[in-house]
């Protein structure tokens, strides 16, 4: 009979998360050397459909580590969704902010008499 406090491996545990976590990448990857024209030439509010996928395949993935490797999965929910929650709004937050600030970067310098100097 073990004792009460004996430590558990976590060697399962650390597979499955580089799997789940390679298998996002990999798809990722994928999608980056190939960029189907399905997704890549459809446009959503000034963005192809491929960045979005990136997009919510990266959320995905900050959300997965937060969960294992932060010990999400052993918190209460209300816990849990605190921290996901702001994770998730500040990197949807983060990534409107730099798509609009990028887009309006790209119009002065693309019509404009301003040159590309970078």
């Amino acid at each position: 009979m073990a004792a009460e406090g004996a430590h558990q491996s976590n060697t399962k545990k650390i597979w499955k998360v580089f799997f789940i976590l390679s298998l996002i990448t990999i798809v990722e990857v994928v999608l980056g050397i190939f960029k189907p024209d399905s997704l890549h030439h459809v446009h959503i509010f000034g963005l192809s459909l491929l960045n979005y996928i990136f997009i919510i395949l990266t959320i995905w993935k900050a959300y997965y580590i937060m969960w294992s490797f932060m010990h999400l999965e052993q918190e209460k929910s209300s816990f849990r969704w605190s921290v996901a929650g702001v994770l998730g709004f500040l990197c949807v937050y983060l990534i409107t902010l730099v798509l609009i600030e990028g887009n309006y970067v790209y119009d002065v310098f693309h019509n404009s008499q301003y040159k590309w100097i970078f």
